[in-house]
């Protein structure tokens, strides 16, 4: 009798620090909804296992030494009983499933809304390649980083997603963010950072011997510091063109002078022919 108090009394204080564990702050929406989803699974899949194990154990302790153990009668009543309940839980399983799966920051879609711009959504490009990545921002100014993905708290996000070369994978586990990058193919992903921090990304399908170091990292500011980043950017961004197009007209210049000089300094054909007369004469 003491062996089964014990038994029960160690299952009850088990179950009670399992479903007493503070789940972490999701830093997104989609961490969130999956924390959430993972919280209510575990809420099922505790008392499940307790009771499982529970039965098998008191079964085990009790028909150890038994030297002629006789199978359970037949009940009918129990057997539809736990036939009702299985499908039971297997319906809040497959409906709570489900309705993460298909909310909008958790699954993938093939384009950007065409609201993005006016709903003051940020967009970033992502593309990756062998072995780095490339986030444009299309809405912002058009301007382009590699190892840095800025975006403000609370404010919708979507990473349209492809690759340049091989099949890659763009991952920030701390948002709750993963998505294949496909060569000529695009996906979407959206969320919603509620967590101002920075939170490491990488790849995590392997693309080559220099896999390891595809890393970048996403830093969540506040919306006043995403405006003032985004501005530097664009300044930065609108400096290197006009340097560049300074320096491609200097050498244009550069290079006509040279010609034209190359050129006065040829005698005509006239003169040549001219020239070569008056030798042969």
């Amino acid at each position: 009798m003491r062996g089964k108090r014990s038994v029960l009394l160690a299952a009850l204080a088990a179950a009670v620090l399992t479903l007493s564990v503070e789940p972490v702050a999701a830093q997104s929406t989609t961490a969130n909804l999956i924390n959430d989803l993972n919280a209510k699974l575990l809420y099922v899949a505790v008392p499940i296992t307790l009771v499982t194990e529970v039965v098998l154990f008191y079964t085990v302790w009790k028909y150890a030494k038994s030297d002629a153990p006789k199978p359970t009668k037949e009940n009918r009543r129990l057997e539809i009983t736990w036939t009702v309940a299985t499908a039971i839980i297997l319906l809040f399983v497959g409906v709570a499933s489900y309705t993460v799966l298909a909310n909008p920051a958790v699954t993938h879609t093939t384009g950007v809304p065409d609201d993005a711009a006016s709903s003051d959504a940020v967009v970033v490009d992502v593309e990756a390649y062998q072995w780095g990545w490339r986030f444009d921002y299309p809405n912002e100014g058009n301007f382009t980083t590699e190892t840095e993905i800025v975006v403000p708290e609370d404010r919708t996000v979507y990473f349209n997603i492809t690759s340049a070369d091989v099949l890659h994978s763009f991952a920030v586990p701390e948002l709750g963010l993963k998505q294949d990058a496909v060569p000529e193919r695009s996906f979407v992903i959206q969320t919603t950072p509620t967590q101002t921090g920075s939170y490491q990304g990488y790849c995590t399908e392997f693309c080559g011997v220099a896999h390891s170091q595809m890393y970048f990292n996403v830093t969540v500011v506040p919306g006043q510091e995403y405006q003032s980043w985004t501005e530097e950017q664009r300044q930065a961004a609108a400096n290197e063109s006009s340097g560049n197009a300074s320096g491609g007209n200097a050498s244009a210049s550069s290079g006509n002078a040279s010609g034209g000089n190359t050129s006065a300094s040829v005698p005509p054909a006239e003169d040549v022919s001219a020239l070569l007369a008056s030798r042969s004469a």
